[in-house]
């Protein structure tokens, strides 16, 4: 009974020690959040379909620049495709990046700033981390306009979302 006693008693030391030591700190976290998100952003330059869209959770979302661009994964897996399949995506890199995370360490939010084909984006998302991966939840795209532009740009896009908001509204009533 003493061996059984010890036996146990070690095990429970040794399951509790490699726990402990699997413990990653906020930093740790965000580190791979760093590397997750640089490696999506690469696969995407690199028009690698399958990496780009085993990143992002099964249940999804991408919204991009235009108002219209709310996809959940397949919607958008089948408005990129013909990107991936030219051999040309986009291109985006991170200039700055904000990583947040959770107390519990399983849900990361972010903010980026992107140089891209469109000059500077913004890019805002989340990951949850579930069976043991990070995917991506929620991601949007967004261009940034110079305060000093705004009126230009809102007079450029008048014509195209002023039926749209119609339409939303007349959708929502």
């Amino acid at each position: 009974m003493k061996r059984y006693c010890l036996g146990l008693l070690l095990l429970i030391s040794l399951v509790a020690f490699g726990q402990s030591s699997k413990t990653e700190t906020p930093a740790d976290v965000k580190k791979k959040i760093e590397v997750i998100l640089d490696n999506w952003h690469k696969a995407a330059a690199e028009a690698n379909f399958q990496n780009y869209f085993e990143a992002i959770a099964d249940d999804g979302i991408f919204i991009g620049t235009d108002a219209t661009e709310n996809w959940n994964k397949k919607a958008f897996q089948a408005f990129a495709k013909p990107y991936f399949d030219r051999g040309k995506a986009w291109n985006f890199k991170a200039l700055e990046r904000n990583i947040y995370v959770s107390e519990d360490q399983k849900t990361v939010w972010f903010d980026e700033l992107l140089d891209t084909q469109m000059k500077i984006c913004r890019g805002s998302g989340v990951l949850v981390f579930r069976n043991g991966q990070w995917k991506i939840k929620h991601y949007v795209l967004s261009m940034t306009v110079p305060n000093d532009n705004v009126d230009k740009v809102v007079e450029i896009k008048s014509p195209l979302e002023n039926q749209l908001i119609i339409t939303l509204k007349e959708k929502k009533n």
